[in-house]
């Protein structure tokens, strides 16, 4: 309570409260505005009956449960940063931006994935209406309505990219986050509702032990989050004129969940995939769609291979995104060029070498946590059989991790201002 009042007598931090607030709530309006000839019975129904839509709304902010204008969420921007990051792998030219050119290179790196965001809308606009036209969810649109709703949609998508610039450049959260975040925070009191709404009295045992064990999840999502292993280093003396300089030992941290939700972004991107390449395939033969969504839809009804597969991508992601984002041979060299080494290992490619051995090892059990984490919700339902208890999933791992990240960020700020003061 103390913190919090700190937080407000500081005039700086409390006008960037206020300033994020607004912005969330411009957002949660645009939330609110659907785009015209949606049925809302056939849409809800709809939703219900695919898991993986449900994750789409997660990542929409909650925009897609009426389909409003800005539907897609950041969707798209999160698609083409997943693929300018994959493209890095591919072009030397794109991984020296990203990783030489500091953030100079970084802001040319968010820039044109900013410029993939407008077509790859476009593109699920489109999927996303005839998906939704061939469940009846949508009254059929002439060519220029049609060409009106994925203008507007799009626009939509840019609109909240720029919405989570502002936010980001307040220094609380990262903006993208934060709306996600506000998406799942709004559907909370709608779900305490349906809960005692359903309550039965006879299931009081499994409800006790569903809180008894989601306070132990949020607490191992948290011990999970928070967990690195401290590699030791020591910088060597150097003399400039008089004066001695290095000579310190320092810790470099490496955390075990190194990725954070990146690896189940990935895979529900590569799991929605297959539904937008049946959807885009009505252009060339109407059949040949009917047929990829026939076959697409019997593989992700079955629970158990959907949460294989879901498990399994995420693992698979959770190692991809670390080898891409984290290259132990240029941090050893980065070491080396500032004098510090890690005892007991040689300066160079073998300090390069220890730390890749380290980080594979760490990264296994962030990997094996990120996939229990996204599948727990399956695992609940198929065991207390209440569709509205979902232990865990997607959900509960993005808001732990923004509420971490806006915690820090406040926390340091905060400690510039009793600096600054002082």
């Amino acid at each position: 309570m103390e913190k919090f009042i700190q937080i407000f007598k500081t005039p700086d931090l409390r006008k960037k409260i206020f300033i994020v607030a607004g912005l969330l709530v411009v957002f949660r309006i645009f939330a609110a505005i659907p785009i015209p000839g949606v049925d809302p019975l056939r849409l809800s129904a709809f939703l219900q009956s695919s898991q993986l839509l449900g994750f789409f709304n997660i990542f929409s902010g909650g925009a897609l449960s009426n389909l409003s204008i800005v539907m897609l969420g950041v969707g798209p921007y999160i698609t083409a940063t997943i693929i300018m990051q994959l493209l890095t792998m591919i072009f030397p030219k794109l991984k020296e931006i990203y990783y030489e050119q500091g953030e100079i290179g970084r802001t040319k790196f968010n820039r044109l994935s900013r410029y993939l965001t407008l077509p790859l809308a476009g593109l699920q606009a489109y999927g996303f209406i005839n998906l939704l036209i061939s469940q009846q969810v949508l009254s059929p649109l002439s060519a220029f309505e049609l060409f009106h709703n994925i203008v507007l949609i799009s626009t939509g998508s840019v609109f909240l990219v720029w919405l989570g610039e502002l936010i980001t450049e307040q220094k609380i959260g990262n903006g993208v986050s934060l709306l996600i975040f506000s998406g799942i925070v709004s559907s909370l009191p709608k779900t305490i509702q349906g809960i005692f709404l359903g309550f039965d009295p006879s299931l009081v045992p499994t409800y006790i032990a569903f809180l008894v064990l989601s306070i132990v999840v949020i607490g191992g999502v948290v011990f999970i989050s928070e967990g690195e292993r401290k590699i030791p280093v020591t910088y060597s003396k150097r003399i400039k004129g008089n004066r001695v300089y290095g000579g310190v030992s320092s810790y470099l941290p490496l955390k075990v969940n190194q990725a954070g939700v990146i690896p189940i972004i990935f895979a529900i991107s590569l799991l929605l995939f297959p539904q937008f390449i049946a959807q885009i395939a009505t252009v060339f033969s109407p059949d040949l769609s009917l047929r990829l969504n026939t076959l697409v839809s019997k593989v992700l009804s079955n629970q158990i291979l959907y949460s294989a597969i879901y498990f399994s991508l995420v693992v698979i992601f959770t190692y991809f995104y670390t080898a891409v984002t984290f290259d132990p041979q240029e941090i050893s060299k980065n070491l080396q060029r500032s004098g510090g080494f890690i005892p007991g290992i040689r300066p160079g490619e073998p300090s390069g070498d220890f730390l890749g051995k380290v980080i594979n090892r760490i990264t296994l059990f962030g990997a094996l946590f990120l996939g229990l984490i996204a599948v727990l919700p399956n695992i609940t339902q198929i065991v207390t059989g209440i569709q509205l208890l979902t232990l865990g999933g997607t959900a509960l791992l993005i808001v732990v991790s923004v509420a971490l990240e806006i915690m820090k960020q406040i926390d340091s700020q905060l400690v510039m201002h009793e600096y600054e003061g002082f």
